[in-house]
């Protein structure tokens, strides 16, 4: 694909950090709390009221919070995602709490730093919201609450390039907070899961940082979810989206290549990469992998600690970790520790009723403004 220039950068630069991560031992400092970010007041509390509007749907009756919800911690609780009416998602929603901070984005890791391309593909595409950016711009202009809240934060006249902009300046105020690990607040049983996590289990090679991410792509051999090839709705969006991203054989083919999409390596050596997910907030996220095949942080450890899955592209660092039934146990209570406070809030979640009905202009083919 010819994706923009910033999206191959940045994929240079997580290569370049992955390998490092790899190389260096890892210590107790290179983990911490997710620092805020800075942010313009108004523009995030525009972009709020945009994350929450239906009307940035082509049918006007979904927004982006209905795939990502407050309550869930931004992602769906579900397996799978849903999609524009007349389709099914074929992967499980991504938390959007602290993606501001992503080198790439999707689990495939599609695009990179850019989030006024990420809100864009996230707007348009068909099987997502469905929207036109242009007849969205028209709606938008017709709100007159919209009209001074873009003036407000110095944007003038609403337009799509300006709700490219607006909705990252909200993305930046999910922040996790009030983590038991960030607050010095964690079990005895998490802060042995902490040190399986550093050491024995090796979790830390790929889940590293503060957002316990390398914003790489790996193969660990995740099954694949029958469901996406069962039905029809979600195999369709499958095959859309195989289309557009160039996948050969797509019509045929019964597997998520994942990271594939990125490189095309004619080898097929990239087949089933999929980006290393943040492990914040997971109490609320359930369920996991890309697929959302794995249901509980118990399933989830008990999947690394049989070495992870078949596959034959699977990263060699996956091998049987030989964990007791009382380590795994401390380990998912130290991945329990890594979720905070959920963001439900005013400061995060738009609470007043947003009117989708206009008014009818009377004699509007006399009017001039």
């Amino acid at each position: 694909m010819n994706r923009n220039k910033s999206s191959r950068i940045a994929w240079g630069v997580a290569l370049a950090v992955s390998a490092a991560v790899v190389a260096t031992p890892v210590l107790a400092a290179d983990f911490g709390p997710v620092e805020p970010m800075k942010i313009n007041a108004e523009k995030a509390a525009l972009g709020k009221r945009l994350f929450f509007d239906p009307r940035l749907s082509g049918d006007a009756a979904i927004s982006c919070s209905t795939c990502h919800i407050p309550q869930k911690g931004f992602s769906d609780g579900l397996a799978l995602a849903k999609a524009y009416p007349g389709s099914d998602g074929f992967r499980n929603t991504p938390t959007l709490i602290n993606t501001a901070r992503k080198a790439a984005w999707f689990h495939d890791g599609r695009i990179g730093t850019n989030l006024n391309d990420v809100t864009r593909e996230s707007i348009t595409e068909t099987y997502s919201m469905n929207m036109d950016m242009r007849l969205m711009q028209e709606r938008v202009k017709q709100d007159p609450i919209y009209v001074k809240m873009f003036k407000d934060a110095g944007y003038g006249e609403p337009s799509n390039g300006s709700i490219r902009k607006a909705i990252p300046e909200y993305l930046k105020t999910l922040t996790s907070r009030g983590a038991p690990f960030d607050t010095g607040k964690m079990s005895a049983a998490a802060q042995r899961g902490f040190d399986l996590f550093k050491g024995k289990a090796g979790c830390a090679q790929c889940h590293s940082g503060p957002r316990f991410t390398d914003d790489m792509p790996h193969n660990i051999g995740v099954p694949e979810n029958p469901e996406i090839w069962s039905n029809p709705m979600r195999h369709i969006t499958f095959v859309t989206f195989a289309n557009f991203m160039g996948i050969e054989n797509y019509m045929n083919i019964r597997r998520d290549v994942g990271a594939h999409i990125r490189t095309h390596k004619v080898d097929g050596s990239d087949m089933g990469k999929f980006m290393t997910p943040t492990l914040r907030e997971l109490r609320q996220t359930a369920p996991y992998m890309h697929n959302g095949t794995s249901k509980t942080l118990a399933d989830v450890v008990a999947f690394y600690n049989r070495g992870g899955g078949n596959d034959a592209n699977k990263d060699p660092r996956i091998k049987p970790l030989d964990l007791s039934k009382a380590e795994r146990a401390n380990l998912v209570a130290f991945l329990e520790a890594l979720s905070g406070d959920p963001l439900t809030g005013p400061e995060h979640v738009w609470k007043d009723k947003i009117n989708v009905n206009y008014a009818v202009i009377e004699d509007w083919l006399k009017k001039t403004n």
